[in-house]
């Protein structure tokens, strides 16, 4: 087995926990709520598995807590601190915050059914432009928006003026996410680094990162049969998992996720989903997880939730999360032989999120 060192027994410091990293190979389902200690302990469980295996992983991280994954504390243990250094870390940023890469998708790569949530074209209410982006075919390189847009209109076809207007309207390309004929982060996520990171937090379309997250996620679910593996983490889950999707896009980033709950374990899709309340995240994908981590957590309607959803816990131990204190945890499931209570221990990697502090007189 291949230990994880997480931390520590609450009931003695002295005794180290560890988590069986080849049971990773399930989905797992990380909760606690605000000030818990969630997505601190998050990364302890990330570093280990970047120190210990050499599973890829792709992280959706919404608020920037991860961007700094490749940056080791002062103090880390010297071999932790050189073997993270040299993990092939790569950090994308979204519109204009932060230096370093862009994050970039092609709107071309979407499937149909995406382009046209995209879009807000409905196959049946909108069949004519729907029908026109089916058959719409340009290469990636040589994608222009002005030029496409003034040939829809050229044409004299209804659909593709009607096309083009609803583009123009919606002012959908002139989205920071779009590539624009260049590279595509998903180009990046094929030659699985240890750790790719997609800072989703700052775009200006409430969309963008929804959009990104289903341009990734599609492209791993049609490259499936390469059964090449990847822990798929995703930070507030419930931004992108709601089991009431709204919008189209919704839908379909949900419908994905489904999908991959349901089926993606045989191919090597595995999810890690991180929020602060089980009844925000999708209940077809919260039932196909098969291991704990519960920080804190007081709302009765979520210990209900929690304890119908992990049948494996007893739900003496799932109430004892109300009384927990910061960084401490109950794991339970197939990565770890029984349930048990844990002290987290310390990051080895800058966490770059955190709380705002309350600015006091002097």
């Amino acid at each position: 087995m291949i230990e994880l060192t997480i931390g520590s027994l609450t009931a003695d410091p002295d005794e180290p926990v560890h988590l069986d990293a080849r049971r990773f190979n399930r989905h797992t389902f990380w909760c606690g709520q605000s000030g818990s200690g969630k997505t601190y302990a998050l990364g302890v469980v990330l570093e280990q598995l970047l120190l210990h295996t050499e599973l890829p992983m792709l992280i959706l991280d919404p608020n920037a807590d991860f961007v700094r994954l490749a940056e080791t504390r002062e103090g880390a243990p010297v071999e932790h601190a050189d073997r993270i250094s040299r993990s092939d870390i790569r950090v994308f940023r979204s519109g204009h915050q932060g230096e370093g890469d862009r994050l970039y998708a092609r709107y071309l790569d979407l499937s149909p059914a995406a382009k046209a949530a995209v879009l807000q074209i409905d196959p049946i209410a909108d069949a004519e432009e729907y029908n026109v982006l089916l058959h719409w075919s340009v290469q990636a390189t040589e994608f222009d928006t002005d030029r496409m847009l003034q040939g829809f209109r050229d044409s004299g076809d209804p659909a593709r003026v009607r096309l083009a207007n609803r583009m123009e309207n919606l002012q959908v390309l002139e989205w920071d996410l779009w590539s624009r004929g260049a590279h595509s982060v998903v180009d990046v996520i094929d030659e699985r680094p240890r750790a790719t990171v997609l800072d989703l937090g700052g775009f200006d379309h409430p969309a963008e990162p929804k959009v990104a997250a289903l341009a990734v996620l599609e492209h791993l679910w049609a490259e499936r049969e390469s059964r090449r593996p990847i822990l798929i983490v995703i930070d507030e889950a419930h931004n992108l998992c709601s089991p009431e999707p709204r919008t189209a896009v919704e839908r379909a980033l949900t419908e994905q996720l489904v999908q991959i709950a349901a089926e993606g374990r045989k191919f090597g899709l595995w999810l890690f989903l991180s929020t602060q309340r089980p009844t925000k995240i999708h209940p077809n994908v919260l039932s196909q997880c098969d291991n704990l981590g519960l920080m804190r957590v007081n709302a009765p309607r979520d210990i209900a939730e929690l304890a119908e959803v992990f049948g494996f816990v007893g739900e003496d131990d799932i109430r004892r999360a109300q009384a927990f204190a910061q960084g401490q945890a109950l794991f339970a499931g197939g990565f770890i032989v029984q349930p048990t209570f844990v002290q987290m221990g310390a990051r080895l990697t800058e966490e770059a999120g955190g709380d705002v502090v309350v600015p006091l007189r002097a």
